[in-house]
């Protein structure tokens, strides 16, 4: 270990970040590093679920007029900032998947179907791919396919409607060059939907200082909204008059309670609304973008190096000693996690630091995820968490027949 606990100790005393941790309800004795899965719950989460039930149980249906309805709109103006968006351009509403698919079928028929091929990433995850083969299929258009490390320009001609591409990688967390990458396809006549899910909350997002016309995002992992919070839809102003979008439910109607029998867009960024959403799980994402509103994001982006390159240097002797390899991006392009490759034992390594309460995460294959969220992980919590895997590793607990063992949810 090239750091000493005292010198993690220090580096503690003085982050400015360090106070976010109290706000966070932690299990005791484990380190949580799976935060770009799932976040961890802010203590007034809590209370802002208790408060809708109690809202539900006294207010009735009267809750609809008392913030359930607008809360899309309102929770979307507390993300805005924080992926460099304006008020009304952003809606928190459905899942990604669902997004995707609106916002991919807006843009086509935007284009009068001119363009006919829609373009995904090979190797990103895997739903963003599923939605544009669904969307091709459906609409009888042609989906290509950018293959991983492959250049995007030599993939663009004048028949790409639209590219989807994750801003953060999810396995290797490398992170893209998102105004340059705009600029190119835009260039081309084309457009791109970018998918926050592993960077809004991890890292300073710009949306227009980047071009960027049409985004996606979840809630649920570095946001820290909740298992099956709602994601988020970002929609550049100037480009949120052109048509429909093919899940035509009545909220994002001009007038839902008119009851007409014809649809009829709402203006603005609620055109992108589907159908009735749920207030309960609105309300702990809410209590978490108000805390978010406190974070100085270049502050959480300065730590969340820090402890990428601390857990890296802790293990780097062990690492090449075992056979273990790191295909984490240099500090410039990577984003907030830490990726570890080990074809025959990862999974189970996983498992064995999760039974000693280092909760990291697997992906197939042989891919160790440990996620950095700097507002509720110490400096002393990386340090002890590359402290229990070089044990983990060193005495072979891995190896012991209950770590073999698959769950369904890796």
């Amino acid at each position: 270990m090239p750091m000493t606990l005292e010198a993690v100790r220090e580096l503690d005393r003085w982050d400015p970040l360090a106070t976010f941790k109290a706000r966070f309800a932690l299990p005791d004795g484990e380190i949580y590093l799976d935060g770009n899965s799932l976040g961890a719950q802010p203590l007034a989460s809590r209370e802002a679920v208790v408060s809708t039930l109690d809202q539900w149980r006294d207010e009735l249906i009267k809750g609809w007029n008392q913030g359930w309805f607008d809360a899309p709109e309102r929770l979307g103006n507390l993300m805005a900032p924080l992926i460099g968006a304006g008020q009304g351009e952003v809606i928190v509403t459905d899942n990604i998947t669902l997004n995707l698919f609106k916002l991919l079928g807006y843009i086509t028929e935007s284009q009068g179907r001119q363009r006919p091929v829609i373009l995904s990433e090979g190797g990103n995850f895997p739903t963003d791919g599923y939605i544009a083969q669904g969307l091709c299929r459906f609409a009888g258009y042609e989906h290509r396919v950018l293959p991983e490390g492959a250049a995007l320009v030599d993939y663009l001609d004048d028949r790409v409607a639209a590219v989807v591409l994750s801003q953060v990688h999810y396995r290797t967390g490398r992170l893209r060059d998102m105004a340059a990458t705009t600029q190119l396809v835009h260039e081309h006549g084309a457009e791109i939907v970018w998918d926050l899910a592993h960077s809004a909350g991890a890292l300073p997002v710009d949306l227009h200082d980047c071009g960027v016309r049409y985004a996606v995002g979840c809630t649920y992992k570095y946001l820290n909204g909740g298992p099956g919070a709602p994601a988020f839809l970002y929609v550049h102003r100037d480009h949120q008059a052109g048509g429909w979008q093919p899940l035509s439910g009545w909220h994002g109607h001009a007038a839902p309670f008119a009851f007409d029998g014809d649809y009829a867009p709402a203006s603005g960024i609620t055109r992108f609304r589907s159908g009735t959403h749920s207030a309960l799980i609105y309300a702990p994402l809410e209590a978490s973008l108000r805390l978010w509103q406190e974070v100085d994001m270049a502050a959480l982006r300065e730590k969340s190096l820090k402890m990428t390159e601390l857990f890296r240097d802790c293990l780097a002797d062990l690492l090449e000693a075992h056979g273990i390899g790191d295909i984490t991006p240099p500090p410039a392009e990577r984003g907030s996690q830490v990726a570890l490759i080990v074809r025959e034992h990862g999974y189970a390594i996983v498992q064995a630091l999760i039974a000693r309460g280092v909760i990291g995460d697997y992906r197939e294959p042989g891919l160790m995820r440990f996620g950095f969220t700097p507002l509720y992980l110490s400096y002393e919590d990386v340090w002890q968490a590359a402290r229990h895997f070089r044990e983990v590793v060193e005495r072979r607990e891995y190896l012991a027949p209950r770590f073999q063992e698959r769950a369904e949810v890796t």
